[in-house]
């Protein structure tokens, strides 16, 4: 934002944050919060702690202090904000999205660094890793969004030199956690804060794992996501529990292609959503299968879910491209629905660019991981009060 446009919005960015004010020690603390995330908000060629401290006269040593040591409690205004969304902006159609950013680091310092899979680049290479929960009520119009949670994905390697992590003033219960684990634990902790959410969809690297769909069953929580060609299932219970060829599960991609769940029915053209260039239309063939209970503890042997999931295949008009679903949701379920959740992704990726470009998402320059997570917390308020003001 321009310096006429703090100014002019000042105000209503102080009465928000105001309510995170019990969360703070000190009446100079708080200040600096508000310092901080001004900062964000302002137009800065890079948004991390010096060029902030410099554009509002502060010392660079205090504001990387505030982020380190000052005594003010993240934890609560985390809480305090999930809270906030759930009592302001609850919608009966409220999605939730779960995906991971990467953020490009030198050096061996920084909390979670390494090489390893980038997934936007879609190749390995020395990053840190947040995993998110975006939350949006999936507005045509003009959708609502934000994210509830920010969480570092510590790779095992940092997870098993627990003198490396000490030094980055990383807490000794902080263990590794798959990415996917970390997402179901942020679900869990919104909705005890308030937050409730009709679906939730993520990519192929989150629906690829049978046990999270366990785990929103668990929850009773619906969910929509891709997986990929591999995803094994069964299309009818097999004949026999045996780990022979004939009776295992089967690919999603063989069964989609030759299982008579899918070959008997004919493609329904259905339009998703539109769009400014054109509309978005997709033929889709569905049908209910059983996926492999993990629960078992037969490891040589795979056995098929008591209930039934959604396997969804379709065939993108403009682009010839394939792509497979599983839900959860009930047998009487509607199919565009459970797609209108799942093209919904791209919130979480126009967030991620609208964050790092407008509130310095991806510009942290810290070396604790407290100093991180404090910084990916203001910069979610910074770009929620953006979405509360347009």
């Amino acid at each position: 934002m321009t310096a006429d446009q703090i100014r002019s919005l000042r105000p209503a960015l102080v009465a928000l944050l105001k309510r995170f004010g019990p969360f703070f020690k000190r009446q100079n603390t708080f200040q600096y919060f508000l310092c901080y995330i001004t900062g964000l908000l302002a137009e800065l060629k890079r948004k991390s702690i010096e060029p902030i401290a410099l554009a509002a006269g502060v010392p660079v040593r205090t504001l990387q202090e505030f982020l380190s040591f000052f005594a003010w409690d993240d934890r609560r205004v985390d809480d305090s904000f999930e809270r906030l969304v759930a009592d302001e902006h609850a919608s009966v159609h409220a999605i939730g999205i779960l995906d991971a950013s990467s953020h490009p680091k030198t050096g061996d310092k920084t909390p979670g660094v390494q090489r390893q899979w980038w997934g936007r680049l879609g190749k390995v290479d020395t990053c840190v890793v947040g995993q998110h929960l975006l939350y949006t009520d999936n507005n045509p119009a003009n959708p609502f969004c934000c994210v509830l949670a920010s969480d570092l994905y510590l790779p095992e390697s940092w997870a098993n030199d627990r003198a490396r992590c000490r030094e980055a003033g990383i807490p000794d219960d902080l263990n590794y956690r798959p990415k996917w684990r970390i997402g179901i634990d942020q679900i869990e902790h919104a909705i005890g804060n308030g937050v409730r959410f009709e679906w939730m969809t993520f990519d192929a690297e989150y629906g690829q794992i049978p046990q999270l769909w366990f785990e929103l069953d668990r929850m009773g929580q619906w969910g929509v996501g891709e997986v990929r060609t591999n995803f094994l299932c069964w299309p009818t219970l097999p004949q026999y529990q045996s780990g022979q060829r004939p009776f295992a599960a089967k690919r999603v991609d063989n069964v989609c292609r030759h299982s008579p769940a899918f070959t008997g029915k004919k493609w329904r053209r259905v339009q998703i959503k539109d769009r400014t260039r054109s509309p978005l239309i997709v033929e889709v063939k569905a049908a209910r299968v059983r996926l492999v209970d993990t629960s078992n503890p037969d490891n040589n042997r795979s056995y098929p879910t008591d209930r039934k999931y959604w396997l969804m295949v379709t065939r993108n008009l403009d682009t010839n491209e394939i792509k497979y679903f599983v839900s959860n949701a009930p047998k009487g379920a509607k199919l565009l629905r459970m797609l209108q959740v799942t093209f919904a992704r791209d919130h979480i990726e126009r967030w991620f660019r609208t964050g790092k470009q407008e509130a310095g998402f991806g510009a942290f320059e810290v070396r604790t991981y407290t100093s991180l997570i404090r910084h990916w917390l203001c910069s979610r308020l910074a770009m929620y009060f953006l979405a509360t003001q347009t």
